[in-house]
């Protein structure tokens, strides 16, 4: 399987996307592109020889409530920081006919690396993601993402994340 990983565009066929989540599957064929022009995420997609998008993800700047992150990692922080900046990892969907081919692991290893590239020009403690299901959360696990108390969400550290790139 061939593909690239390129910035959404209106040229990026997504007509026949369709991941099994009618959220994430709408995402990416209604609304994406006004997320794009309002600045609240940017979405990188994988597009095969046709120009067809059968993987995606999106990035943006967030944060989290101090009191989310477990009490070992809160002392590291100063007290005057009420929350802590991260990197949302919004949303990640591959298309039904590219799965089991561990597409989803490179989209996910891509957005980490992005992520982890800009967090040494802006600052960001982590890569937060709030899975969809109980399937994303098992995914997320597998790579390490710990969950944070009481929100749903799951976090992984920027230092952590440099292991996988330095």
């Amino acid at each position: 399987m061939s593909f690239e990983i390129i910035h959404l565009s209106t040229t990026n066929n997504r007509t026949h996307f369709d991941c099994g989540e009618d959220a994430l599957t709408n995402y990416i064929k209604h609304q994406a592109n006004q997320d794009i022009k309002r600045k609240l995420s940017v979405c990188f997609v994988a597009v095969n020889e046709l120009n067809l998008v059968i993987a995606y993800y999106t990035l943006s700047n967030s944060s989290v409530p101090r009191e989310l992150i477990p009490v070992t990692l809160q002392k590291k922080f100063p007290n005057s920081y009420i929350t802590i900046p991260t990197t949302l990892l919004g949303r990640l969907a591959v298309n039904n006919q590219h799965k089991g081919h561990k597409l989803g692991e490179y989209m996910l290893m891509d957005a980490l690396y992005k992520s982890y590239q800009v967090s040494k020009e802006i600052g960001s403690f982590a890569v937060i993601v709030d899975p969809i299901n109980a399937d994303a959360k098992q995914f997320y696990l597998k790579f390490g993402f710990i969950e944070l108390p009481d929100s749903g969400r799951m976090f992984l550290s920027m230092k952590t994340i440099a292991l996988l790139f330095e």
